[in-house]
C-alpha cells in the first residue's frame, strides 16, 4: 500500500494526493502533526531529512518534495499518459513544475501561510505577487484551456492547489474568469479530490 505523509492543510501534500486520486492507486493518508513539530522528530527526518511534506512510501521507495512525487508517481504507474516523448512539452512540464515551487509557493502559498499558519511573510507584498502572477495566468488561459498543449498534464496537477486555494491567503479570484474556468475543469475530471478548507479563510 502507497502511504503519502501529510498535512491536510498543506498544498504541497494536496498536490500528490490529487495525483494519486487521478491515477486511481490504493494509498494510505498519514496525517503529520505540525503543530507538534511531529515532522521535525528523528523518525521523520529518515524519510526526509529537510523535515518537511510530503513523503510518498512505495514498496521501499521513498520519495519527498511534491514535483518530485508526481514525477515519480507519472514514471511508475502511467508514464505513456503523463510523461510526453515530445521534447517541447516535456519542457513545458518541467516549466510548470518549477513554476510551482517558485511563482506559485512564492505568492498565492505564502499569501495563504500568512492567513492559515500564521507565517511571517508581508502580507499584502504576497497579495501584490499573487496577482502579478495570475494576470499572466489569466492571459495564458485565455489562450488555451490547458496549460501545455490541449490536453490536461501534471502542469495542472503541480499548480491547482494553490490557486485554487487563492482566496483563503485573501487573494480574490473574481477578476479572472479564465482560471476559474480552468479550475472547474480540473475539478470535473475523474478521480478529483479536493483539499480541505481552512476554517481560517480571509474574505477576498
Amino acid at each position: 500500500m502507497i502511504k503519502l505523509y501529510r498535512h491536510p492543510l498543506s498544498g504541497n501534500s494536496h498536490r500528490a494526493e490529487l495525483f494519486l486520486s487521478l491515477l486511481g492507486l490504493d494509498y494510505h493518508l498519514i496525517d503529520v502533526d505540525l503543530a507538534a513539530a511531529e515532522h521535525k522528530q528523528p523518525a521523520f527526518l529518515k524519510k526526509n531529512p529537510f523535515g518537511q511534506l510530503p513523503v510518498l512510501e512505495d514498496n521501499g521507495a521513498v520519495i519527498s518534495e511534491s514535483t518530485a512525487i508526481l514525477v515519480y508517481l507519472a514514471a511508475k504507474y502511467a508514464p505513456e499518459k503523463w510523461l510526453p516523448h515530445d521534447p517541447v512539452k516535456a519542457a513545458e512540464i518541467e516549466r510548470w513544475l518549477s513554476i510551482s515551487t517558485s511563482r506559485i509557493q512564492q505568492g498565492p502559498a505564502h499569501a495563504r501561510l500568512v492567513t492559515v499558519f500564521n507565517a511571517p511573510f508581508n502580507h499584502q507584498e504576497k497579495i501584490d505577487q499573487t496577482h502579478a502572477f495570475l494576470s499572466v495566468l489569466e492571459d495564458t488561459l485565455k489562450q488555451s484551456q490547458w496549460l501545455v498543449g490541449n490536453e490536461f498534464s501534471l502542469a495542472e496537477i503541480a499548480a491547482y492547489t494553490y490557486i485554487a486555494h487563492a482566496p483563503e491567503g485573501g487573494v480574490s479570484l473574481e477578476q479572472y474568469p479564465a482560471i476559474r474556468d480552468w479550475l472547474t475543469r480540473i475539478e470535473s475530471m475523474p478521480g478529483f479530490t479536493g483539499m480541505q478548507k481552512s476554517p481560517n479563510t480571509v474574505a477576498a
